[in-house]
């Protein structure tokens, strides 16, 4: 098969897969390994998702993210971001555009005591989402 008529049939399947209402990530997903198993065979393909299922949750760059967010909940659980909102409100409230240099301060404070920042998104304030 030439490699035009390769691409024209996976894209294909790839638009029939995203009109009957398959999710995108799935349709790229089966499009890409039918291409692939059209180029190489099964054995080949087989061989690619086992190294790549244990290359991928082996990588330790991406194992870190989640113990970072529950280290930010167990923070907010303890409320210690709320205490670095408080803090960093009295402390910069009264400045011209003290919200915002308060919520800088408050967010980089609460990235330092997680060790990253990815979890200082997810900060949880209290029942009032305006009060700061």
């Amino acid at each position: 098969m030439s490699p035009i008529t390769l691409t024209l049939v996976i894209f294909a399947i790839m638009l029939v897969g995203m009109a009957i209402r398959v999710p995108i990530a799935v349709s790229m997903f089966i499009s890409g390994a039918i291409g692939y198993v059209m180029q190489t065979g099964w054995l080949p393909f087989a061989n690619f998702l086992n190294s790549q299922a244990f290359a991928r949750f082996a990588n330790y760059d991406l194992s870190v993210i989640p113990l970072f967010i529950l280290m930010g909940h167990f923070d907010t659980q303890v409320g210690i971001s709320t205490a670095f909102l408080d803090f960093a409100a009295g402390v910069m409230g009264r400045l011209k555009a003290g919200l915002a240099v308060a919520s800088v301060v408050a967010g980089s404070s609460f990235g330092s005591s997680c060790a990253s920042s990815l979890p200082t998104g997810a900060i949880y304030t209290g029942d009032d989402p305006t009060a700061m």
